[in-house]
This record gives C-alpha cells, structure tokens and sequence, in this order.
C-alpha cells in the first residue's frame, strides 16, 4: 500500500467536499441533457429549455465558489487543494461553455437546428456523463481504475466533437450563403466545441487525482 493510500484510509471519511462534487457533477449532466433535449423541440417550444441552462449553469457557478469557501476553512480535504479548485473550475467552465451556446442560440433566434449541433450536444450530453460517473467514484480511492477509464472516454469524445465541428463548419461554408447565417451557426457551434475541450480539461484534472493516489 503506497503512502498516499495509507493516508487516505486514515483520514476521517470526508462530509464536506464530496456532497459537493456529486452535486455539481450531477448538475453538469442534467444541464447537458436538459441543452440536448432543446434542440429535439420546435422552436416555439425551445426558450423555455434554453432559460434553464442558463438556470442550471448560476447554480453550478455557487456550488464551485461554496467549494472555494469550504477550501479556505477546512484543515483536511479529501485530496490536494490545488485539485479540487481545478477540478471545481474546469466543471464550472464546461457547464459555461454550454450555457454560451445555449444563450448564443436565443440572441441569434436560431430556428433550424442542424444535423451538427444535435451532434455536438449529444457529444457534451456524453461526455458529461462520464464526468459524472468518474466523480461518483472519488469517494473510494480502489476505483482509480474505472476513473482512468471515464477520462479515455472523456478524451475519446472530445477528439470525436473536434471532427464533427472541423466538417460542419467546413459544410456552412461550402453550402450557405448567407453570410449572417454563417457567423450565427459557427458561434453556437464553437460554444458547444468549447465545452468538450471543458471536458477533457475535467479529465485531465481526474486523471492526475488518479495518478497521485494509485
């Protein structure tokens, strides 16, 4: 048993951060779902959904500063300060990043939505997913392992969002020509490739929990 794995069975069970980080991740994965499930709906019925993503990204934003609060108090965290600020802001950025495309679609009145951007959030819709199941197993340093396994994940889903964003936006410009239509299309778009990149700064922060506590 490595010496971080003996602290961590000696240190009381953590009641403080680790509500916090299943809240937000939990919040992050209704935030993906709730942008997806948008863009299924008429136009008419889309406002109403895009309103709660910015809703649910507020709420992300006072969990991460609850948890930067919690940092300044506490004497023992579950693991490195400097990792669970990062790891709080890079959730915070993703779910930012998708409330931009969200907020982007409203202000340009975006109505037909594309092939594409139903891609993209279906992509954020499963890379937050993964985010979620990789934090749901903080509490318990043997799942290191699985962790490991949601970030390739994470990372495969990113280089997958990367792909279909490089063709859509290479199809706009091919195809249309409204030069209005294009900026508007290419700004959502690039919010929601934002996101994955989120996504995988999310990972890269999981992946190096992982790598001090193995």
């Amino acid at each position: 048993m490595s010496l971080n794995s003996i602290f961590q069975f000696l240190v009381p069970k953590d009641k403080v951060f680790y509500p916090l980080f299943q809240e937000i991740s939990l919040k992050l994965k209704v935030l993906s779902e709730t942008l997806h499930e948008a863009l299924t709906l008429p136009s008419k019925d889309r406002n109403e959904l895009l309103k709660e993503v910015e809703v649910l990204k507020s709420e992300i934003e006072n969990i991460a500063q609850k948890t930067r609060v919690e940092l300044g108090r506490s004497f023992i965290t579950p693991f490195d300060r400097e990792d669970i600020h990062a790891l709080m802001t890079s959730i915070d950025e993703v779910a930012d990043n998708m409330s931009d495309a969200a907020s982007r679609m409203r202000l340009y009145q975006i109505d037909k939505v594309t092939k594409p951007l139903r891609k993209l959030t279906e992509v954020n819709l499963e890379a937050c997913s993964e985010i979620f199941l990789a934090v749901d197993k903080l509490n318990n340093f043997s799942n290191l392992d699985k962790i490991a396994e949601n970030c390739k994940n994470i990372y495969r889903l990113e280089r997958k969002a990367d792909k279909v964003f490089d063709k859509a936006v290479a199809d706009i410009f091919e195809n249309e020509s409204n030069v209005m239509d294009i900026i508007r299309y290419k700004e959502v778009m690039m919010a929601l490739e934002f996101a994955t990149d989120s996504c995988r700064k999310v990972a890269n922060v999981l992946e190096a929990v992982t790598v001090k506590y193995s």
